[in-house]
């Protein structure tokens, strides 16, 4: 039983993978291409989420 009290909130960065789906959306439809800008704003925004998971995994230990 040697757990650790850690009562810092946990960080989220899911808001940015749908933040990018919307915004590599619009962005795709105004550039007449969707799809592309679909998996542009999703591999930008898993990014920057798994880039907060990394920094609040850093925090918490």
């Amino acid at each position: 039983m040697s757990e650790t009290q850690n009562n810092q909130p946990r960080l989220a960065g899911g808001i940015f993978v749908a933040l990018g789906l919307l915004i590599g959306a619009i962005l795709g439809v105004a550039l007449d291409q969707p799809s592309a800008g679909l998996v542009i704003g999703m591999t930008i925004g898993s990014l920057i989420a798994v880039a907060i998971w990394l920094f609040d995994r850093k925090r918490s230990t």
